[in-house]
């Protein structure tokens, strides 16, 4: 880990330029380090436009380095809607959006790289096109950018909070409430740096939830989104204490976790980048889902 003591001649510059300039690396990848919480300000989770001040001390955690060659892969990819600026996919529950550490082919982005010819929107070395995911385990609906304009359009309503976000979840335990709404910030967790978990020093998550149908001991709801941090629902439903279903990093040991939790992005909904006309798209529930929901009690 690497510490860094802001002095005066540096007050007030925007800090993934700093650390840009300061680290030699590009500036998304910068962005892509303070998203994931590599990078805090006096010991707290901070945003990319952040103005660093006299004083502050920033804790670089080091990323594992590795050049990418990105391949196309001709890999099952269900396209729901395409058109010249963007496209609609609905991810199967055992796939990584994009590369990373332990996950260098295989991904979203290869099958893209593959089907999409016209896939020209870059952000950062190695998610093109991807401007929000969905965790491997998870399966459902998910918007790729195909141009440099609609990356920014679409980032843009996620920041905003304008992009409609549903999820169908099976939950352990029989929730008693018929609708509840979880306001606690979410940061990396202390004591383990591989899982996100409720922090006080975390950043704002908000997720709303409804009950479809109660069995004797799970619970199926909807999950609505206001925010979009990382295992967001899974870190919520654990903290109030009904964890996904299968869920391998945050569920219970006695569950099944072959087809991962049971969480799946149901609707989803936005303003196309260039006509602002929005548009709203629904994938039902996967087989799997489907058949354990038929033979639970």
């Amino acid at each position: 880990m690497q510490e860094i003591k802001i002095e005066a001649v540096n007050n007030f510059e925007r800090i993934d330029k700093f650390l840009s300039e300061i680290l030699e690396v590009s500036r998304s990848k910068v962005q892509a380090m303070i998203k994931e919480d590599f990078v805090l300000v006096n010991e707290v989770s901070t945003k990319a436009n952040y103005k660093v001040k006299t004083g502050d001390l920033i804790t670089v955690e080091e990323m594992e380095e590795r050049i990418i060659d990105l391949k196309p892969e001709n890999l099952p990819l269900e396209i729901v809607y395409q058109d010249d600026d963007l496209l609609v996919v609905n991810k199967d529950y055992n796939m990584v959006v994009h590369p990373g550490a332990g996950n260098w082919d295989g991904t979203l982005v290869n099958a893209l790289l593959y089907h999409i010819k016209d896939l020209k929107a870059i952000k950062g070395e190695i998610r093109p096109g991807i401007v929000h995911r969905i965790d491997k385990e998870t399966s459902g609906l998910l918007v790729v950018a195909k141009s440099e304009k609609a990356v920014e359009n679409l980032g843009e309503q996620l920041r905003l909070k304008t992009v409609t976000r549903k999820y169908t979840a099976l939950v352990e335990g029989v929730i008693p409430h018929n609708r509840g709404r979880i306001n606690a910030p979410i940061g990396r967790d202390p004591r383990n740096r591989q899982k996100m978990a409720c922090v006080e020093n975390g950043k704002e998550a908000v997720t709303n939830f409804t009950v479809i149908e109660r069995f004797t001991k799970q619970t199926l709801i909807e999950c609505v989104l206001e925010t979009g941090r990382t295992h967001q629902i899974r870190v919520h439903l654990k903290y109030i204490g009904y964890p996904l279903v299968g869920d391998p990093k945050y569920g219970t040991r006695k569950t099944d976790t072959t087809h991962g939790q049971f969480l799946h992005a149901r609707v989803l909904g936005f303003d196309h980048p260039i006509t602002s006309e929005y548009m709203e798209f629904e994938a039902e529930l996967p087989k799997y889902f489907k058949e354990y929901l038929d033979n639970v009690e």
